[in-house]
């Protein structure tokens, strides 16, 4: 067995597209994203008032949003501004179009 770690067995690239695909794992975020994306600027209000969703799980998967880079934000109590990260969003899709157009050049094994 090769003693090789995690860190240096996957590439950077590989623990970005995971940390991407983590933070669009569930459907509240893409809700949000939509949310934001809709908007000409930056989304200022509050979102719990337009997602079915309670304030403090609304404000978990902002944070996870944020910390994955797919969003920015501003809480300045009493204004909040959240904006989709147009730079790491388009990473996010060049890392995800990868493995899309990988696994779509494929031939379909059949046993």
């Amino acid at each position: 067995m090769s003693s090789i770690t995690k860190n240096e067995y996957f590439t950077k690239e590989q623990e970005q597209t995971a940390r991407f695909a983590k933070a669009l794992g569930h459907p509240v975020r893409i809700a949000i994203l939509e949310l934001l994306n809709s908007h000409a600027c930056c989304y200022h209000g509050d979102m719990a008032e337009e997602l079915p969703i309670a304030k403090s799980t609304l404000s978990q998967h902002l944070k996870e949003l944020k910390e994955a880079g797919l969003i920015l934000g501003d809480i300045t109590p009493p204004t909040v501004r959240y904006c989709v990260n147009i730079e790491s969003w388009s990473k996010a899709k060049k890392l995800l179009d990868i493995i899309f157009d990988e696994v779509a050049v494929k031939k379909v094994c059949k046993e």
